[in-house]
């Protein structure tokens, strides 16, 4: 397997792996409607704000959501093209394609 194959599952693992938490994965559901202020979401989950600001930090770092400031306020919503080549990525490895790793 070439680099840039590895580099390629690599990067699908990561953002996996951030996303098979329940709760940040439900955050990134919420954010998929509507951008929202971290302490919107704070108030839909019974976590300390340093749990949330750690989960989104791990969402921001995988690039699955984006963030801006506004004041002392921190707004979120998710990164629609980085989950779009997710998809697109696990529709390759989950579907026959002319790329496909078995074809080589």
């Amino acid at each position: 397997m070439d680099k840039k194959m590895g580099d390629k599952y690599v990067n699908i693992s990561k953002k996996l792996k951030v996303l098979s938490d329940p709760k940040r994965l439900e955050i990134v559901d919420m954010l998929s409607c509507e951008e929202l202020c971290a302490c919107e979401i704070l108030e839909k989950f019974d976590i300390s704000q340093p749990t949330l600001s750690s989960d989104m930090k791990k969402l921001e770092d995988a690039n699955i959501i984006k963030s801006r400031k506004e004041g002392k306020n921190v707004f979120y919503i998710v990164n629609n093209e980085s989950l779009k080549e997710l998809e697109k990525l696990l529709g390759q490895i989950f579907e026959s394609s002319p790329d496909c790793i078995c074809k080589e």
